[in-house]
């Protein structure tokens, strides 16, 4: 018993130095440059990779959600994004352009699955000399360090351009939405997915509500949230002309990612003791921003939005 008390006791110190550490040091965006480091370091401690995989995006649980390997729904997201941008039909060779690819996860699964040529980018050197560890030899998928907002790339280079949470990071998201349509060819693909805020002109944010939305931006790096109209909107007012544009919402689908990212720790704790001191800190802190963000999907505050837009061959 008094060893049950004792283990209790430190689990609980554990998390108070945790909550400390996630209310006096969060991660204020302050530029771009303090995403790429951000993400250098989550990808230098290992711990997301240990974690969650090669995938560090949200899961598809389905509708009405189903219970899952919690990396099994990482790689069925991707599988189930490409049908719902319509690209899993497009040929083998297809060129891709992954933007924030993070580790690499999406671009391989592209690649391996559909057999698509891809290049994933992301602002983080970390995240691209991983990335490039972890693909095999052969793999039609290369990565360079880019900066979303100034893409290294001629105009109308790609078939497809594919974003999966990476929007949040981003502080000008018209200039975001040009960048991804002038580098697509005429009559190429553009799919993203992202997290967005709720449209609050019809019912403004409360003074909870805005608290909220301020942490999610600032212990994770993030300037702001668009809700899914906005960037719509965003998209449309490009300087490239659009055959369609539709949207969705898989607020629901994927909902029990966040709790699963918490459960996962629970599940693997030698994972995190392995990495050491600061490990198991760095893990205890980010569990009330996943806290935070399943509470606003839950409520709505925040949504899952999906986007699809096709550039006019003329």
């Amino acid at each position: 018993m008094s060893e049950l008390l004792a283990l209790l006791g430190l689990a609980l110190l554990l998390l108070l130095l945790g909550l400390v550490i996630w209310y006096l040091l969060p991660r204020r965006f302050r530029g771009s440059e303090s995403v790429a480091s951000a993400y250098d370091q989550w990808t230098q401690d290992q711990l997301l990779e240990r974690l969650w995989g090669e995938h560090i995006h949200l899961g598809f649980y389905g509708s009405p959600p189903q219970r899952r390997d919690f990396r099994a729904a990482k790689q069925d997201f991707v599988d189930a994004l490409a049908s719902w941008g319509e690209i899993d039909r497009l040929p083998a060779g297809t060129r891709v352009l992954d933007v924030g690819c993070g580790i690499g996860g999406s671009s391989r699964r592209l690649a391996s699955r559909f057999g698509f040529d891809v290049l994933g980018v992301s602002i983080s050197p970390g995240q691209v000399d991983r990335a490039r560890q972890l693909t095999p030899d052969g793999m039609s998928c290369q990565f360079q360090t880019m900066d979303a907002l100034q893409l290294d790339l001629p105009d109308s280079c790609m078939d497809v351009v594919w974003t999966v949470e990476c929007a949040p990071h981003i502080a000008d998201k018209q200039r975001f939405a040009n960048e991804l349509l002038r580098v697509l060819k005429p009559g190429g693909q553009l799919v993203a997915a992202d997290w967005n805020q709720r449209d609050d002109r019809n019912r403004p944010f409360n003074g909870i509500e805005r608290w909220v939305l301020e942490q999610l931006r600032v212990q994770w790096a993030h300037p702001a949230f668009s809700s899914i109209d906005s960037f719509r909107s965003n998209l449309k007012a490009s300087a490239i002309e659009l055959d369609e544009l539709s949207t969705g919402d898989w607020s629901r689908e994927t909902l029990p990612s966040w709790w699963e990212s918490i459960w996962e720790g629970v599940r693997r704790p030698n994972t995190i003791l392995s990495l050491g001191p600061k490990a198991v800190l760095k893990g205890l802190r980010e569990i009330p921003t996943l806290v935070l963000m399943d509470w606003a999907f839950r409520g709505g505050l925040m949504q899952f939005g999906l986007f699809k837009a096709s550039r006019c061959h003329r």
